[in-house]
């Protein structure tokens, strides 16, 4: 099931709530009882950690001796 953020325009409070796709635009009730509107957000998040820079272009990095493909490094024929 997908998580969807919402968030109250009035004050900023953030929701995160695990919902079907068919209810992501349903209202959602205020947890607090404050009567409070939320709308749901595009979520944004890093897909990607490690040091910037690193790996970019395919997602292929090299760690140490060995590639994480399970060759040597370089005899991929990875850059990285």
């Amino acid at each position: 099931m997908p998580l969807y953020e919402y968030i109250c325009e009035k004050d900023g409070t953030v929701l995160e709530l695990l919902r079907s796709a068919a209810d992501a635009d349903k209202a959602v009730p205020d947890p607090d009882g404050k009567g409070r509107v939320f709308k749901r957000r595009l979520s944004t998040f890093a897909a990607q950690g490690g040091e910037p820079g690193v790996g970019k272009g395919g997602g292929h990095v090299h760690s140490g001796a060995c590639c994480p493909c399970g060759k040597n490094v370089g005899s991929c024929g990875s850059r990285n």
